[in-house]
Formats: structure tokens, C-alpha cells, sequence
């Protein structure tokens, strides 16, 4: 096992630096058919009669504003799925594998690992421009975020289209992809949450152990998410120009702060609804009937421009 290990971190230490992808140039062009693609799935599909065929009047009884972060939550934890399945394989051979960027993706197949990772980059970057757009409410964590992994990771894209100028470009675009991994993982359980908080307001045990679950899950991401980027990017310390050496760390702060942020969030949400499961509870031991306590619930549990807004 430890002998692996060394293989893997030699292996990114001695990254040989060359073109990602001959798709990057034409990054302008795939995200603009990502943002096609995401309008047309929310509104002739999602919009259109998936989601009231689905939900009925759980969803049509929401506000606008509920209406649109229940959609998202649905194209953002679908877009990620998807993501993960077409970027895990060449994720895990260029960063921890043997392969390059130009490594074929399939044997004899004209699509390399480069292209299929530029094209997964571009599904995320525009899944949060997407958001920034649609969602009416975002907290300022939220929108510092989604900017933040919208600009570093097209500018990790532009750098290589300059390697003699930017020879950091290739190990640049490598963290980007770890954070992106990390960002996947630790954040699409949330968006399962939120979902189900929306499904079943009233079920205050099972959400209790929703948030809470949600909380540790993005707690542990984030953890491990600051291990292995400072980790990777320590290893790399000589290979790094002094723009990166500086900046790098920065963001990596930015984008714990919002994972952090959610942690919060839930870990309040949890609370919440701890405070409700003992309101019902104490009512239902004292009069055997929890229907009324169930309207008072529904009506003080935290609204949309509060806790479940500032997650995302």
C-alpha cells in the first residue's frame, strides 16, 4: 500500500506538462449547449409536467421562490449524478492513475481523458451559473461560491491554452478537478435533504436525522476535502508561480467558509426540528391527539428565506 502511494504522489509530481484538451478552446461553446440543455430540462420537462406529475400539490402549494430552489435542488443532485458516472474513470487514471490528458478514454477511441474532463468541468461550472440565474434567493456565502468556482475553474481551463507562459496550468487544472470531486460528493446529499424537508414537512423525527446526517456528512467533506487539497498542493510547492502559491490557498478558504456555512446550517435545521419533535411529543402525551400540532408545526418551521435558502 505505501509503496502505491508513492507512485501516485510521484505521478503528479512528474506530471508532464501538454494541452488538457483540444476540446478547451471551444469551452465557450459546450458550456453555452450546458445551459441549453439544463433550460430545456426545467422547462418543458421539470416545469413542464414531470415535477407536478410527480410531487402534485406538495409542489404546486409552494411559494415561487420554493418552487424554483425545489427545481434546482432536482437539476442540481441529477446534473451531479450525472457528472460523477462520466468523470470518475478518467478522474481517478489522471490523478491517481498512470494516464495523461491524452490518454484514450475508451481503447481506440478518439475522446481522451482531457476532453471528457473539460466537458464534465464545463456540466458544473454551468449547473452553477445556471443556478445564479434561476434562483430568486441565495445567501452571499452561496453566491461568493458558485463565483468562485465559475471563474477559478474556466481560468484553469484558459491557462493551458498558454502553456509556455503558464506552466502550472496542467497541476492547476488538476486541484480544480479534486475540489470538483469533493464538491460533488459532500454537496449532493444535501440536495436529497432539502427535497425530502419539502416532501415530508411534518415527519420532524425523520428530518431531524436528515439534517443531522447532512451536517456530518459536509462537515467530514469539507475535512477531508482541506487534507487532501493542502496535501496535493504542498507536494507540488516547487512547481507552483507565485500568483498560484498565494491564491490557491485563498480560494480553497472562500469555498471551505461555504461548505462551513451549510454545515451551520443544517446542524440549526436539526435543532429545529428537534424543537418540534419534543412540541409534538409533549402534546400528544398530554392529549392524545397530535392533528392541531401538526398545523402549528407546518406553521413555524423556518421559512424559505431562512435556513433552507442560505444551504445552497
Amino acid at each position: 500500500m505505501a509503496i502505491h502511494y508513492h507512485h501516485d504522489i510521484t505521478a503528479l509530481e512528474t506530471l508532464k506538462l501538454q494541452p488538457i484538451s483540444k476540446l478547451a478552446p471551444f469551452s465557450a461553446l459546450i458550456i453555452s449547449i450546458v445551459l441549453v440543455v439544463l433550460f430545456l430540462a426545467r422547462y418543458y420537462v421539470l416545469e413542464g409536467f414531470l415535477i407536478k406529475r410527480i410531487y402534485g400539490s406538495i409542489y404546486t402549494n409552494l411559494s415561487e421562490v420554493n418552487r424554483r430552489g425545489f427545481i434546482n435542488h432536482h437539476i442540481a443532485g441529477l446534473t451531479k449524478i450525472l457528472i460523477l458516472i462520466v468523470a470518475a474513470y478518467p478522474f481517478i487514471e489522471v490523478v491517481i492513475g498512470k494516464s495523461s490528458f491524452h490518454t484514450p478514454y475508451a481503447h481506440g477511441s478518439r475522446v481522451t481523458m482531457g476532453d471528457m474532463l473539460v466537458v464534465v468541468s464545463q456540466m458544473l461550472i454551468g449547473m452553477y451559473a445556471f443556478e445564479l440565474i434561476y434562483r430568486t434567493k441565495l445567501s452571499p456565502i452561496a453566491v461568493l461560491h458558485h463565483i468562485g468556482t465559475i471563474v477559478i475553474g474556466q481560468s484553469a481551463i484558459a491557462i493551458s491554452l498558454d502553456l509556455a507562459r503558464e506552466p502550472d496550468a496542467d497541476i492547476e487544472f488538476v486541484l480544480c478537478t479534486v475540489w470538483g470531486a469533493f464538491d460533488i460528493i459532500s454537496e449532493f446529499f444535501p440536495h436529497l435533504a432539502i427535497i425530502l424537508y419539502r416532501v415530508f414537512p411534518n415527519r420532524h423525527r425523520f428530518l431531524k436525522r436528515l439534517f443531522l446526517l447532512s451536517c456530518i456528512t459536509t462537515a467530514i467533506g469539507t475535512t477531508c476535502e482541506t487534507i487532501v487539497i493542502f496535501f496535493l498542493f504542498g507536494s507540488l510547492w516547487d512547481r507552483w508561480q507565485i500568483a498560484f502559491k498565494v491564491v490557491t490557498p485563498l480560494l480553497h478558504i472562500a469555498f471551505s467558509a461555504a461548505q462551513v456555512h451549510g454545515s451551520v446550517v443544517f446542524w440549526k435545521m436539526y435543532k429545529r426540528q428537534q424543537q418540534l419533535e419534543g412540541e409534538i411529543d409533549g402534546f400528544d402525551i398530554e392529549n392524545g391527539d397530535i392533528s392541531e400540532m401538526h398545523v402549528h408545526a407546518d406553521k413555524t418551521k423556518p421559512s424559505s428565506s431562512g435556513s433552507t435558502v442560505a444551504i445552497v
